[in-house]
């Protein structure tokens, strides 16, 4: 498994399902989450998962309807505004640790706060791009559902001909909830990245996989 294919799919490959399909899913379930507010139709926990995320989406929504930060010369500045706004919401080091596996055990401290910040760059250059070009579909909360400091808010996705239910994992921390992976349809994100980290792990060693993670960030910058 090549590294490239990997990322410049934006998507982890999964045998028995259709690329191009499951590639659409994933892009949304990082564009989806900060679309268009939509009313929960459910009785939602005051304080809970569902509801700190409305906040999230209201902002994002601002920012993306900003015509001020459109376009190429004000890229640097909106992207540092929406990786604002979904660093309140997500934990990219809850994330980057579950991707890692055992082998987040085996770091220094300063070996994983860098992991995080390339693993969040990864996710910055792969997905925001997807969405700045938000084109006008909806999201609907359907479902939260909560097991002690953990959470999973449902949405549907709908570009008004297929609708996508999509998951978001959280962890509550202190009494903030966190998204730590999305879920489309069965197949969780954080778990692709893991398996595919894993077997780069295994032929490269973790030396390996962050030199490719770096290597790809700076591709990015090209």
């Amino acid at each position: 498994m090549r590294w490239g294919e990997l990322v410049t799919s934006q998507v982890p490959h999964v045998p028995g399902f259709d690329a191009g399909k499951i590639g659409m899913k994933f892009k949304a379930s990082m564009l989806f989450v900060f679309l268009l507010v939509s009313v929960p139709g459910f009785s939602v926990t005051e304080g809970g998962p569902t509801e700190q995320l409305k906040p999230i989406i209201d902002e994002l929504v601002s920012i993306l309807a900003d015509d001020s930060l459109k376009g190429k010369d004000h890229k640097t500045e909106r992207r540092e505004k929406i990786m604002g706004v979904i660093s309140s919401g997500f934990s990219f080091r809850e994330m980057s640790r579950r991707v890692l596996g055992r082998t987040w055990n085996e770091l220094s401290d300063d070996e994983r706060d860098y992991f995080v910040t390339q693993m969040t760059k990864l996710l910055e250059n792969v997905y925001v791009g997807t969405l700045e070009s938000y084109s006008g579909e909806t999201v609907s909360f359907v479902g939260e559902r909560i097991k002690g400091r953990r959470a999973q808010v449902t949405t549907l996705i709908s570009d008004g001909q297929e609708s996508i239910p999509v998951h978001y994992i959280m962890q509550q921390v202190q009494a903030q909830w966190l998204v730590y992976d999305i879920n489309v349809e069965g197949v969780s994100l954080v778990r692709n990245y893991m398996e595919q980290f894993r077997a780069i792990i295994r032929k490269e060693q973790y030396e390996g996989l962050i030199k490719a993670i770096e290597e790809k960030n700076r591709s990015f910058e090209l």
